[in-house]
């Protein structure tokens, strides 16, 4: 039995005795809190970082020889703080860098922590999002070279991205380029994602560093809740040679060909599901076939989507699901990181959430522990009385270190969590028959030039 087949049938083996594990967890030390998870996640590391919805997202640095997290923070610690995890157990805060005068920001503050790397060094990228009438209500990225961790005096700010769209960002995403670029993509308010050469960011050339924008369609059906993206994802696709760009927003999703990044081309859409009047979150597999999709409310799951006919224009649209998944339907679920065949969910209330999804029209969850330490509906309420009584509380990001298979999981109102799936060592998609594609860049040697066979059905 190979390698892969026989984690696919370990991950599978593990259901029953999780199920059995979940019902005795939960309600054991608080009444109506989650507490604990499966037998095949363990908590390798736990840190505090400052209470309720100070903390709203991680990056794992993927470099050998770099073993930090960078965790932005909100709120009135907006900005980022810097983590080493070589010894997860006792991880230790290398840095807080906290923006000038807090308390005259309003706005959740820091929302997205994306780290790249040029020939220069070694970044981070720290999205923003201030409200209309705060200071730097147009800030929407702060450049920070991290590359002399971990002696923290030579970590120093770059630059600054500013956008038209005044209430900061909404995602960031950073993407070695198959005609050698490191780009950043950034969602707003506005109508587009914009893009910007890394290169030039960091030489400081200013407005110059913008080299496109990606539109997203013009579509009267949402949820009123603005014209832009919300989530996106880039990755190369092997079988085509071809960039793609994937983005949640008003009204679905879109997939566009942007091979060009200067004259993105839309490929197909993902619009009239049952449910769906706005995307938050999608990434595709390796094979770029299908898209893990979320939309963010309470009750509603991950929808996974077969793009083939859309992609082969079959189909104007895809609007049908193939599978769905939820961990549980009273709650809300943030958005999925896809290391083939798993798909590592951040599930705001029900925490780390692990599924398997060899088989796309039946996800089985293979594991899971509970980060929010949180009574039900007692999540984020506004910028102006954070405590509400929403489901938007608990795991609000998650990254894998691919190298190692270390999970991250920034909690919304626990901190920063550390943990691992038994059985899962690392992450490498010719290991699988895939290709090497997920939300980790090759830095060094870009995108796989040649074509990949997928082993996905």
């Amino acid at each position: 039995m190979s390698r892969a087949s026989l984690f696919i049938a370990l991950a599978a083996a593990v259901v029953p005795t999780a199920a059995r594990a979940q019902t005795s967890a939960v309600g054991t030390i608080l009444p109506g809190v989650k507490m604990g998870g499966s037998a095949n996640v363990r908590v390798l590391g736990h840190l505090p970082l400052g209470g309720f919805f100070r903390v709203a997202d991680v990056a794992l640095d993927q470099e050998t020889g770099r073993p930090f997290a960078y965790a932005a923070q909100s709120l009135d610690r907006s900005g980022f703080t810097a983590i080493d995890v070589t010894d997860p157990e006792h991880a230790r805060v290398l840095l807080r860098w906290t923006i000038d005068h807090p308390e005259s920001h309003r706005g959740l503050g820091a929302v997205r922590a994306r780290y790249f790397r040029t020939a220069k060094g070694t970044f981070l990228a720290v999205g923003v999002s201030f409200d209309a009438g705060s200071p730097d209500a147009d800030l929407a990225a702060i450049i920070f070279d991290v590359s002399g961790l971990p002696d923290t005096s030579r970590v120093r700010e770059v630059a600054r991205i500013r956008s038209s769209a005044a209430g900061g960002v909404r995602d960031l995403f950073a993407y070695k380029h198959s005609d050698g670029r490191p780009l950043l993509f950034v969602a707003t308010n506005a109508a587009f994602a914009e893009v910007y050469d890394l290169d030039a960011v960091v030489a400081g050339r200013g407005a110059a560093a913008a080299v496109a924008r990606i539109p997203i369609p013009a579509f009267g059906v949402h949820d009123g809740g603005g014209d832009g993206y919300t989530g996106m994802f880039v990755g190369y696709d092997p079988s085509t040679g071809n960039d793609k760009f994937y983005g949640a927003g008003a009204g679905g999703y879109f997939v566009y060909d942007i091979s060009d990044v200067a004259k993105p081309r839309l490929l197909t859409s993902i619009v009239g599901a049952a449910g769906v009047l706005r995307g938050s979150a999608i990434i595709p597999t390796p094979d770029a076939r299908y898209a893990v999709t979320a939309t963010g409310y309470q009750y509603s799951p991950l929808r996974i989507f077969d793009l083939t006919e859309g992609l082969r224009g079959i189909e104007q649209t895809v609007s049908r699901p193939i599978g769905a998944w939820t961990a549980d339907w009273h709650d809300a679920v943030r958005s999925a990181d896809v290391r083939w065949p798993l798909a590592f969910v951040s599930s705001y209330e029900d925490g780390l959430q692990i599924f398997n999804m060899v088989d796309p029209k039946n996800p089985v969850t293979v594991g899971w522990y509970y980060t929010c330490l949180c009574a039900h509906q007692t999540g984020f309420g506004t910028t102006a009385a954070p405590q509400g009584e929403s489901t938007v509380n608990g795991a609000v990001g998650v990254d894998v270190r691919n190298r190692d298979g270390m999970i991250a999981v920034a909690d919304a109102n626990s901190g920063l969590w550390l943990l691992r799936l038994d059985g899962f060592g690392g992450w490498r998609g010719e290991d699988w028959g895939v290709p090497n594609v997920s939300s980790v860049q090759d830095w060094s040697r870009g995108a796989v030039a040649k074509p990949v066979t997928s082993a996905i059905p």
